[in-house]
This record gives C-alpha cells, structure tokens and sequence, in this order.
C-alpha cells in the first residue's frame, strides 16, 4: 500500500510538473537557487525545499529514507534520496573542483543523498535532469564520496543548501534540515585555473581595452601570490612596452620594479622607482611611501614624501605625508610643523581627528608611523 500511495504521488508530480500553466511547485516546496563564486569557479545549486511541518523526530530515517531503498515506482530498485523534493536537485561547476579530495570535472550534476545517521554517502550523477531519484542509475554516478552528518542545536523548518568556510579556493557547501546538517568541502586548483584564464583572455580582445590595464593585472596576481614570476615579469614588460597596448607610467613601472625586488635585483628596482614616482599621482606617490615605511625603508619613504610635497605643496594629503616623512626619519620637530600645517586643511572629521591624533603624538616625542 505504501509504495502504491509513493508511485501515486510520483505520477501526479509528473503530471503538475508538465502543466501548461505556471504554478507552485507540488506539495507546496519552495523553488530555490544558491551559488557562489569559489576563486572564478561558479558553484550553483538548484534544488526544491521541502519544510519539517511539525514532523519533528520523523525527517531522518523516516522520510528520508536510509541507504538505498526501492521507491516503489521509476526504475530503480536502490534509490539513494533526491537530497530536495521533486526534480532532481543539481550542482553545477563552471571547472574542474575536488570533492572532499576528490577529482570531479566541470559540468552540471544531478545531487543525491544516501543517508545513514553515522556515514552519508553524497552523490553525484551525470544524469541531471530525471524525476527526484526514481531513475537513479549507479553506472551514471561521476563521483561518490563519504561525509559525516552533523546535529544541530536549532531546528531548520526549511531544507537549506548553505556556503560556509569559504576561502581563495573553496567552501564548505552544507545541506541543513530540521536539525541534522551534511556538510562536503569543495576546492580549486584556483591558482592555476586564473593563471589559465589569464593567459586565454590576454588573446582576445580583453588584451586591448586598454592592454596595459589588463596585462598589469595578470602581472600583479602573479607578483602577490609569489607565482609564476618568470611569466609574470613578462606580462609586467608588456604591460610597459607591448606595441599598441603598452604604457610607461607610475602603475606599470612600480609593477615591474616589485619583480625586480622579489628577484633581488634591488638597484635596478630602485632605479626604475625613480623613474616612476615622477609619473604617479598625488595618492600614488603617498600609497608608494606608506609602502615603503610598512618595509622599514624609511629614507626611501622621506624621499618620495618630499617628492610629493614639492610637486603638491598645498595638499592635505601631500603635508601628512611630509609629517610621517620626517617622523621616519626621526625630526619630530619638523614632522609636528607639517602635521599642524596639515589640520586645518582635513577633508573631514575622520582625517581631522587623525591628524590632531598625530599633533599630540609628536609632542609627546613619539613616532606616528
């Protein structure tokens, strides 16, 4: 009799869902969507939401049923749960990720569940677009992997797909209903796949609006990360001198120099600071310095400060950085002169406030920076 009612409800579900009009989902789930972008992976999950409804103590094992199960329609005789309501749930990769440590290419998966209360095994079928898993075929499965449930303390009426722990290159995606959550950690190779997307985008027309822009960004990963650097330095050059797209000004230089300091070329680096600071704005000038202080190079940072301030002598920002310039180098006489100089020239309350902070600082002989 119960499989009867199962395979009853399975045919009006399939009936609804090929209505020709636009209705609520069967049974009242809710329709729902959750993603997130790992890296420049994009993770989407579609999937129908069944709620608890006062089944408190029957979702698990009741429900949803444990293991493998014969559903008593479609044609599967060990069913794994549909991990939703209705239609399948899916997942979809925009690349290649690991799953718990598992390789799974790109593409979009149909997303079963085979619950036990101390071992889950999740799923995931090339076959995405069946009934629930009334279709289920093992042959089919991409890649299975082994996760622990987890209690909660707070029931969840509504079945949620949740991103969590997320970093650079991956997430802990959770399935949380009523009070039990199953949780998998996505990963990606992220540093090889922006370093792949960079070097295809760089031939199209991505390379020339404007190319340095472009060039110059691929650089400045490579250079953060620590990456790469041999070809880094390259698209760091091309981004200065590449016909056509390259452009010699304080961004492009200040790129390359960074490598020529990573690669302990330090006079040549410095040399084409040298070139570069003439080029650079009032606030790139003043970012560079405050660079350089944060590396202990505090002669190197007055002297871009100064640079600053002769070609911006009437600037707030340009006599701040004369008073964190002369603090560097220990003349606290002189940095409290351009820090006074400086406070009644605050753009607002914040700056202002900074600056009377610094004022008293230097008076009492300490260094602001």
């Amino acid at each position: 009799m119960k499989k009867m009612l199962t395979a009853c409800l399975a045919l009006i579900c399939y009936i609804v869902s090929y209505s020709q009009l636009t209705i609520p989902p069967y049974g009242g789930n809710k329709k729902a969507m959750v993603g997130e972008r790992l890296g420049i992976t994009d993770v989407t999950i579609h999937y129908d939401r069944p709620a608890v409804k006062g089944r408190e103590g029957k979702i698990w094992g009741d429900l949803v049923h444990k293991g493998f199960a014969d559903l008593g329609f479609g044609t599967s005789k060990a069913a794994p749960w549909r991990a939703g309501a209705n239609e399948n749930t899916t997942i979809e990769f925009s690349t290649p990720v690991s799953i718990e440590g598992q390789q799974l290419p790109a593409g979009k998966y149909g997303f079963f569940i085979a619950y036990e209360p101390e071992e889950c095994t999740v799923i995931f079928s090339k076959n995405n677009n069946s009934w629930g898993s009334y279709y289920y075929d093992p042959k089919e499965d991409a890649l299975r992997v082994k996760v622990k449930p987890q209690p909660l303390d707070k029931s969840v009426e509504w079945l949620t797909y949740a991103f969590s722990d997320e970093t650079d290159n991956g997430a802990t995606i959770a399935l949380l209903w009523e009070k039990l959550k199953i949780p998998f950690r996505v990963e990606t190779d992220y540093i090889n796949l922006q370093l792949e997307s960079f070097r295809s985008e760089l031939r199209t027309e991505k390379a020339f609006n404007p190319g340095w822009v472009s060039y110059n960004q691929a650089a400045q990963f490579c250079l953060q990360h620590n990456v790469n650097l041999e070809e880094g330095l390259q698209w760091a050059e091309n981004a200065i001198s590449l016909g056509f797209i390259g452009q010699k000004n304080f961004v492009t230089l200040s790129t390359k120099a960074g490598y020529l300091s990573k690669l302990n070329r330090e006079a040549e680096a410095q040399a084409l600071m040298k070139e570069a600071l003439p080029l650079g704005s009032l606030q790139q000038i003043h970012a560079y310095a405050r660079q350089l202080l944060q590396s202990k190079k505090n002669k190197e940072a007055f002297e871009a400060f100064k640079l600053n301030y002769d070609k911006n002598p009437n600037e707030f920002t340009a006599q701040v950085g004369m008073a964190r310039g002369y603090a560097a180098i220990g003349d606290y006489k002189k940095a409290l002169a351009y820090a006074q100089k400086a406070l009644p020239k605050a753009p607002d309350n914040g700056n202002k406030t900074n600056v009377e902070r610094m004022i008293k600082t230097l008076q009492e002989g300490k260094d602001i920076n």
